[in-house]
């Protein structure tokens, strides 16, 4: 799905998005916002790269980190959901994962999460993507821009 057909849907439906970004650095963001018109819709995003900024900015337990491990679905879905609260939005997309260059936690290279917040559900989706660190990486953004939308389509 192109970007531009995702804030058409925002845009018709009312809605607003935000995004918390761990290993794709900002590239939802960053796509959503590169085009015109994001403000309508897009409230904006959180890169919480590290473990540290995950528990002092979001409040994720670091029990639950050392327990799950930051690629996790459990920590995928806290991102998500602590976010959209924080971020004040009616759905908010969280990314954690491995894209490179190797093993992380035990967790293979291309191992991700993408969790998606809607109003008081979070709905999370695990990945095995391959490719360098940047495929995984557009591959993620790819793969959240559509599950957004087809979630907004169900929702709204």
């Amino acid at each position: 799905m192109e970007i531009k057909e995702l804030h058409q849907r925002f845009n018709d439906a009312g809605r607003t998005l935000g995004s918390c970004e761990s290993f794709t650095g900002g590239l939802f963001a960053y796509s959503v916002s590169k085009e015109p018109g994001a403000s309508h819709f897009f409230k904006g995003g959180l890169v919480t790269y590290s473990t540290e900024e995950k528990n002092r900015l979001l409040g994720i337990p670091y029990d639950l980190v050392d327990e799950k491990g930051v690629v996790s679905q459990e920590v995928a879905q806290e991102m998500a959901s602590r976010a959209r609260s924080l971020l004040n939005v009616d759905y908010c997309v969280a990314f954690t994962g491995n894209a490179g260059p190797e093993a992380m936690e035990g967790k293979p290279v291309g191992e991700v999460y993408i969790a998606v917040a809607v109003y008081k559900e979070t709905f999370c989706f695990s990945f095995n993507l391959e490719g360098s660190r940047e495929e995984i990486q557009a591959k993620a953004v790819e793969l959240a821009t559509e599950l957004v939308a087809e979630l907004l389509a169900q929702k709204k």
